[in-house]
Order: structure tokens, then sequence, then C-alpha cells
């Protein structure tokens, strides 16, 4: 089979023509060449795998690396980093990974993040309130959706809330490709300097939070590293953050356009949790963490990736394989999509999915049931999205009631 390459006028991110689809060339990828070379911002090509099974494989295969300092790595901004990139969890590979992940896993069981619900339920109706009182429209981008996963990170690492708006305001531009590496690094080192001196007091004077117990856990068994937590601050916060915004308005917009949907929530609350992953499969916000490279010579898909060269998993084209969900372009909570690869798969898989599950749960339900006149302040048609961020997302979304 000859090598394919996406149409010139393409970049990655692709642009999706309709958000509750995956982007045209991912299915015509999937139907002609499910294997195939794509653009990067920076003008390097590299593979990109589609099929569902073939997105599984290569995300469990250790042969595929996730350090991103290594030659090859994909490049998602349009300059080359003047410096070696930070690696952080989602970066490193084998027992190194393993061990950074555990240190962290015990924040996330199912028994802590469901002592969370009444936090985070509370934020939630808190932020409704605020809502209701102010004046309409209202864009639920600003004004909710990056509202809400900011004060349940914040309250979860032990930030003061008056200071949750500073990381807000440091993180956004980091998930922006058209953000220049200058301002980059100055955004980083300034999240980093703050996380920095927010570590330093609670070693101090230690809470009931991730951070201190983190501290407190390092130190008891003699492993505690005040830049690894940093590191792993700065990860939660930025990756976590961008993409349950997304998430939030999304899943909002796709509930006022299929309100069929909607009602069959609004009918039996227990299909909520089936609502949730379907609304994760359909968007896939961070399909872009499947970024690997490959350590020696890997057939995928009849392909033969070199050692060396670049490859993206892309776990959107892959939740919309019509192989392994059916009519993929359709919104239906009655679909069997647990199994959906919008958290990653293999060792590598998102460590807050169950935290995210529970905060997009109470979300939708919250917001339909105490807002149930919520709609649109303009046609479906003015909206506007992030196509050219890493992470899918609106730019804004107003809505009044």
């Amino acid at each position: 089979m000859t090598e394919q390459t996406a149409p010139a006028e393409e970049t990655i991110p692709f642009r999706r023509e309709c958000p509750f689809s995956a982007p045209s060339s991912y299915m015509k990828m999937l139907a002609d060449d499910p294997v195939s070379k794509v653009r990067m911002p920076n003008g390097d090509h590299i593979w990109a795998v589609t099929r569902y099974e073939d997105v599984r494989a290569v995300l469990t295969d250790k042969r595929f690396s996730s350090d991103n300092t290594q030659p090859g790595y994909p490049v998602f901004t349009v300059e080359r980093p003047a410096e070696q990139p930070t690696r952080t969890m989602i970066n490193l590979d084998g027992e190194e990974h393993a061990e950074s992940r555990r240190d962290v896993m015990a924040e996330y069981t199912v028994k802590r993040v469901k002592d969370l619900r009444p936090q985070i339920q509370q934020i939630v109706d808190e932020r409704i309130d605020a809502l209701l009182a102010g004046p309409r429209p209202v864009d639920l981008v600003q004004e909710f959706a990056i509202q809400i996963p900011a004060l349940v990170m914040s309250k979860q690492l032990g930030v003061p809330m008056d200071e949750t708006d500073f990381f807000l305001s440091q993180a956004a531009p980091l998930v922006d490709v058209k953000t220049s590496e200058t301002d980059r690094a100055q955004h980083m080192g300034q999240l980093a300097g703050y996380l920095m001196n927010l570590i330093a007091q609670k070693e101090e004077n230690p809470g009931d939070d991730l951070l201190s117990r983190q501290i407190a856990k390092g130190r008891e068994n003699g492993t505690y590293n005040q830049e690894a937590l940093v590191y792993m601050a700065f990860l939660l916060l930025v990756a976590g953050h961008d993409t349950s915004t997304s998430m939030i308005s999304l899943g909002t917009l796709a509930l006022l356009q299929h309100p069929e949907e909607l009602a069959k929530v609004t009918a039996d609350p227990a299909k909520a949790p089936a609502m949730v992953e379907e609304l994760l499969r359909m968007f896939t916000v961070g399909e872009l963490a499947g970024a690997r490279v490959a350590t020696e010579d890997v057939e995928i898909g009849g392909k033969v990736i070199r050692a060396g060269e670049g490859l993206l998993a892309l776990s959107n084209a892959g939740n919309h394989d019509p192989e392994v969900y059916p009519e993929p372009e359709k919104f239906d909570i009655d679909r069997p999509a647990r199994s959906h690869l919008a958290f990653g798969h293999g060792a590598h898989q998102c460590i807050g999915q169950s935290l995210a599950r529970l905060e997009l749960e109470i979300v939708y339900t919250t917001l339909f049931s105490r807002i149930p006149g919520l709609k649109l302040a303009v046609p479906f048609d003015e909206l506007k999205f992030k196509d050219y961020s890493p992470g899918y997302g609106l730019e804004e979304l107003p809505v009044t009631w």
C-alpha cells in the first residue's frame, strides 16, 4: 500500500466540521488508509493511527515511548521549543512512570472520589446560584465551565479559593498552540513558581489536601522530592482543568441540541452515567494525548513505523470507528460506550477519570434540573469552537433561560 499524507491544507488538529462528529478526514482515513501520515503545526509529518483496535494496540505497546525529550516525538506547537521540554508523569515510561503514578493513585480511589461528591455538589450549586442571580444572557464557558473544574481542583490540591484566577490565567495559554514559545515559557515559569511556593507553605503547615498528603507520604518513606511534586501538581492543574472545562460546555451544548436524549435522563436519573460516557466518546476532547515515538521498528495496520518516528494514536478517530460504534456520529445514551478511548488506554490511561466522570454527572444533572429552561442565546451557527487547540472545546457558550 502506498504511503498516504493528509490533504496539504490540513494540519493537526484537524477541524471538526460538526462538533458532534469526528473530522471528515478521520473518517476518510478510517475507510481508506487507517495508518497514514499527517502534518503537524510546525510542518513535521508523522504517523497517525485511526482504527479503534490499532489505537488500543499502540497505547499498550512498550515499543512506543511517551518520552517527549526523545527525537521524533510529535511537537504540537508552531515553533519548536528552544529548550528541552519538561517531563511530567505522562511523559515517563516503564517503571519510572509506574512509580510516579503509584504516588498519586490513592487520591483517586473509588472511596476518596465518592467522598468528594458533597464538595463538588456544593461548588456546582454555588456557581448556579451566581448564574441565576446575574444578568442574562451569560457565557456559560467563562462563568461556569471554566470555574467548576478550577474550584474542584483548588479544593483537591489545597489552593486558596481566592487564588484560582491566577492559575487559570497562567494555564490557559499553555494549551493554545498559537502561544509563542517565549510566552509559553513565561507562563510555565510563573505557574511553577506559584506551585513551588504553595508546596513550601504546605511543608510548614500541612492541611487536608492532596499536596499535603503527598508531602507526608514522601517524608515518611524517605522519597520526598519537591520538584517532582511541583511537576505533578502542574500536570493535574493544566491537563485536568482544560479537558473538564471543554466537556462541561460541549456536553451542555449537546444536551441542548438533543433534548430527546436529555429527556431520557430526566425520566430516569439512573441513565446519567451512561449519558456521560456517550458524551465523552462523542467529543474525545483530549484526543492528542496519544502522542508517541517508536523506539524500534513496529508494524501497525500493515505499515512499518521506523524507530525514531513520531506517531499519534488518534482516540477521537477510534471512538468514531464504525466497526466498533455503529452510526458513530449519532448521540445515543443507550449505546454501550464505556469502553471508549476518551481517557486513553493502557498504562497511561487518565488517572483522574473517576473524578472527571463524577464531576460531569453532577454538573449536567444539576444544571438542567435547576435551570430547566436553559437555551442558547445565539444561533447555533454563530458558536465558535477551539479548532486550533489540542483540547477541543468552545470559545464561548451564550445561554439564557
